[in-house]
């Protein structure tokens, strides 16, 4: 299953077979996160631990996400840790964000897991299955591009992002303000990364070639846009 066509048909895992996995299988996890991409200027860490390692986990295994924790740091974090989602569910396995995770000895570095493992739990059949808001609460067209970044998953489902479309570029504004009591912390510069993946997904599926990608504003204010051609 390619990246796009698991965008509609993803789902969170949160049941896992609990036996250990064997070396080659999590040697090509780790061999798929040493390439993955991350924006420019950033170079967050990843690491994979046994779940026996973490607080609240739900997964045998998980991926930590460390790096400073800037604005851009955190959606770069949120951007290439959803193609590391995108790649386990698109290869029969489970995964899930763990926001309230983290590990038994936390180094500041510290941001966010991934959990991951085997899992009975199936993929979606359709976007039909998807508890997502209507696209016109998301983005200001409906289009291929719109229609993948709001399947994205995001904290508490909020989706607190909102899609702008003009020639050559698709831009993401956070739509977060007024959420700071549903949405703990900086989660959503989390998901505005994660759209992003799915706009970058959706738009190379459809023949573009994306040629920048900048991160602006702060905070709750935080800008995203995409250059494409």
């Amino acid at each position: 299953m390619t990246l796009y066509e698991t965008i509609f048909a993803r789902r969170s895992a949160r049941r896992y077979d609990k036996a250990p996995l064997d070396e080659a299988a999590l040697s090509t996890v780790r061999a798929y996160l040493g390439g993955v991409r991350q924006l420019p200027g950033q170079s967050a860490r990843f690491e994979i631990v046994d779940g026996g390692k973490l607080k609240g986990g739900i997964a045998p295994y998980a991926i930590l996400a460390f790096a400073d924790d800037s604005d851009g740091a955190l959606v770069n974090i949120g951007y290439s840790l959803q193609e590391v989602d995108l790649y386990l569910q698109g290869s029969g396995w489970g995964s899930v964000w763990c926001g309230m995770a983290s590990p038994r000895e936390k180094p500041r570095d510290y941001r966010i897991l991934l959990g991951f493992g085997k899992t009975d739990v199936p993929l979606r059949k359709s976007e039909a299955e998807f508890k997502r808001r209507a696209i016109a609460d998301v983005s200001g067209e409906d289009n291929a591009v719109a229609r993948a970044a709001r399947l994205a998953p995001s904290a508490v489902n909020l989706q607190p992002w909102k899609l702008d479309f003009a020639d050559g570029q698709v831009t993401i504004r956070s739509s977060a303000r007024g959420v700071g009591k549903i949405l703990p912390g900086r989660m959503y510069l989390y998901d505005l990364g994660i759209a992003l993946k799915h706009v970058e997904v959706a738009l190379e599926h459809e023949g573009k070639r994306v040629t920048g990608i900048s991160v602006s504003g702060k905070g709750r204010e935080s800008v995203v846009e995409v250059g494409y051609s």
